[in-house]
């Protein structure tokens, strides 16, 4: 299923003494059918505005939403009910009934629908079965860790076989060895189910892990877009930038999956950005035996996406004008994408 926005507009009116708040701004995206699209930004930035719009939760002020090519966001009535039982969705906090078990919350959606108690059973079965807790069934919500929790959300999103799967910040409520087995759970879903999966999340760790394509929002606006790979090698925004340094540590440490660590609070005018066997050369160390030039690094890290490995160091570079110009170019030159901070 192919999402496509055209020029979203959302304002909320807060009250005569305050003014209106402008949520969304002019968005035009295009999520591709079958994939898992990435929506980031900071608190406030209108990031879960902008997927209530998408989800059809509510109607924009402007603009349109089209699903395979069809407008959806002027849908009313029993065709918006209809549409909306085509769509999963998974909180932060779970949003399981309490008083009831793990597969009565899977049947829920299945019993508003008018679902054949046989049919129900099935799917039931067949869902606990997907999210690798078969023996919870009977299992009362309260007797759930967070993580075994998601999993009968995830479940209960998917009951009614939906083509969209909205993820508006899952793995927030988690720690980061059970966000790890979501995600993987989540990315096996969408590839058996042939999904289209957006997730909502101000945790780059998500985007990198789970996500090939990721829109970053702020202010109300699409800042940047692309590939996560090319995201992460060439990130053009200052809120993108903080993003990367700020990744959170990999629970998992025989992992290449880092974060990037910083020993040195000042300095830092340079960031250098290695791609797969660019991190295993002693790139650094042969500049400084080529020129005359000194580099002290202060932070660095290794990233492992879907397609490339990326190593970045953050470093100052120091000697004469035209010595630190050659030993830029030789850097370029031996493919190491070089970005100065000015």
């Amino acid at each position: 299923m192919e999402i496509v926005l055209s020029r979203l507009e959302k304002t909320y009116k807060t009250g005569r003494s305050t003014p209106a708040v402008h949520a969304v701004r002019d968005i035009s995206l295009t999520v591709p059918s079958n994939g898992i699209f990435g929506i980031i930004g900071k608190s406030g930035a209108g990031k879960s505005t902008l997927v209530r719009l998408i989800s059809l939760l509510e109607p924009p002020d402007s603009g349109t939403v089209l699903y395979d090519g069809q407008r959806v966001d002027n849908l009313t009535g029993n065709a918006l009910i209809q549409r909306r039982r085509r769509i999963g969705m998974i909180f932060q906090n779970f949003n399981l009934f309490s008083s009831r078990t793990a597969g009565q919350n899977i049947a829920y959606p299945l019993e508003i629908c008018g679902t054949p108690r046989q049919e129900i059973d099935a799917r039931v079965r067949e869902l606990l079965e997907i999210v690798d807790l078969a023996d919870r069934r009977d299992a009362p919500i309260s007797t759930l860790s967070g993580g075994q929790k998601q999993r009968i959300a995830i479940a209960r999103a998917l009951a009614n076989r939906p083509d969209i799967l909205f993820c508006d910040e899952a793995t927030s409520a988690l720690d980061p060895q059970t966000t790890k087995s979501i995600l993987n759970l989540i990315r096996k879903i969408q590839a058996q189910m042939n999904l289209t999966v957006v997730m909502i999340t101000h945790q780059m760790e998500v985007v990198r892990d789970a996500c090939s394509l990721v829109a970053v929002v702020h202010n109300g606006c699409v800042i940047e877009q692309g590939t996560v790979n090319d995201i992460f090698l060439h990130p053009a925004g200052d809120v993108t930038k903080e993003f990367l340094a700020n990744l959170a540590p990999e629970p998992d440490a025989a992992s290449d999956k880092g974060s990037i660590v910083r020993w040195s609070e000042g300095g830092g005018k340079y960031t250098l950005r290695f791609v797969n066997k660019l991190t295993d050369e002693p790139v650094l160390s042969r500049m400084a035996q080529k020129f005359h030039v000194e580099f002290n690094i202060r932070a660095g890290g290794i990233q492992k996406l879907p397609e490339n490995r990326i190593g970045t160091l953050i470093t100052d570079i120091t000697g004469s004008p035209d010595e630190v110009e050659h030993a830029l170019a030789y850097l370029k030159s031996e493919g190491v994408l070089v970005e100065e901070d000015v």
